[in-house]
């Protein structure tokens, strides 16, 4: 019989975010295999982002992970906009963070954010000798903070044995940064396709009425945190743009921060709409949405105008798979991803908004290359890749032992 294989995740928390996503769809995609038992370690269970407060339990990540038996523990930390240094864990955290890693083969990290933790227990002698791979999914690694430092000296001393990035441009940003692992795989991301699929004419009917959004009309999503990674303002500067070219089109902005509480998004809008009198109608601001797919189901386009830090960002893949047409800006892999199926613009509010137009008058062909591309953006293949790395690390120890 197969030895089944023990897998810890390091999570700095759970809050709304892709990276979470896509690790979590592999977490379960691999508990679920029969061969390895997953869990997780939180050092948060809040977090206080884009102006939010995210609670673990709220979160369907967790919510998910729980149902198919994958344990969670906590630190009851609360995550903010750096993360946690090595020197502010007690002694209690470290020893509950020691016995949640006991018996673990293997610990993935999602991102480079939790190792301080890793670091403290190493200096305290309470880190176990098991490989560590660190998951990367930023193309910006010098963004990370002090998390860049961390994952050189948790290098440097051994702990980590391998990165697995999303995106080639993850892999040699982090190399170039002086943050090279022994082992550098890439795995792209693949997306839930059954949970991501083209939205019937009622249910885009009932999105769209629910969004009190006229039947026939324009549709286009920004699905992102309000952050300057993200660039809102560009987002909003080129929807004032493209509506004095197509005036009956509605704008629907979903994330975290993406609320009329936000004072700083409404400074935005109010900026934008004072040379705009008519926008402020047409924009809907949704803030964390449940159910991402409808949204996508009733867009006929899924935008991105992040500025810097994107990997390979899941809304465009998702926003396809429900055929909407992914534009985007050219930041990380995103152009090779859409390549085929969506557009690329320049950062130039302008040139977006004409390229929107352009797809709108294309929809129907565009449209159909998003469907068609289905079976490559499948999460399928990005499971599979991560279980023959993960027996890749693991098997050697056994061997030897």
């Amino acid at each position: 019989m197969e030895d089944v294989t023990r897998v810890v995740s390091l999570y700095e928390g759970f809050f709304a975010g892709g990276a979470r996503i896509l690790h979590s769809d592999v977490v379960a995609g691999l508990h679920g295999s029969g061969t390895q038992r997953h869990s997780v370690l939180s050092i948060a269970s809040r977090a206080r982002r884009e102006s939010v407060l995210q609670r673990m339990e709220d979160d369907l990540r967790y919510q998910r992970l729980v149902a198919q038996g994958v344990g969670v523990r906590t630190l009851s930390r609360t995550a903010g906009d750096r993360p946690l240094e090595p020197a502010s864990y007690s002694p209690e955290e470290l020893d509950a963070a020691a016995a949640a890693l006991r018996d673990a083969d293997l610990i993935l990290s999602l991102k480079e954010q939790p190792l301080g933790l890793l670091l403290a227990l190493h200096g305290h002698g309470l880190m176990p000798d098991v490989p560590v791979a660190v998951c990367l999914h930023r193309s910006d690694p010098l963004h990370s903070g002090p998390a860049l430092g961390w994952l050189r000296s948790a290098t440097d001393a051994g702990l980590v044995t391998a990165t697995i990035s999303c995106a080639e441009t993850t892999r040699r940003a982090y190399r170039r940064a002086g943050a090279g692992a022994p082992a550098q795989h890439v795995v792209a991301n693949g997306i839930d396709t059954e949970r991501f699929r083209p939205a019937t004419r009622v249910e885009s009917a009932q999105t769209r009425a629910r969004l009190e959004i006229p039947r026939g009309a324009p549709v286009i999503a920004f699905a992102a945190r309000f952050d300057a990674m993200k660039d809102p303002e560009l987002f909003l500067r080129a929807v004032a743009a493209h509506q004095r070219r197509r005036p009956d089109t509605y704008y629907v902005l979903c994330g975290a921060g993406m609320i009329g509480e936000n004072l700083s998004l409404r400074d935005m809008l109010d900026r934008i709409c004072d040379r705009a009198p008519d926008l402020r109608r047409r924009v809907r601001l949704l803030g964390i949405v449940d159910d991402i797919p409808a949204v996508y189901g009733g867009a006929d386009i899924v935008a991105l105008t992040s500025a810097y830090g994107e990997a390979s960002p899941l809304c465009l893949l998702e926003g396809a798979a429900c055929g909407a047409t992914p534009v985007t800006t050219d930041v990380g892999d995103a152009a090779r991803r859409v390549s085929g199926l969506g557009r690329v613009t320049t950062r130039d509010p302008d040139e977006i908004a004409t390229t929107w137009e352009h797809v709108l008058g294309a929809r129907a062909e565009l449209r159909a290359a998003a469907l068609a591309a289905r079976p490559r953006l499948d999460r399928a293949h990005m499971i599979d890749e991560y279980a023959a790395i993960t027996r890749g690390l693991v098997q050697p120890r056994r061997v030897a032992a």
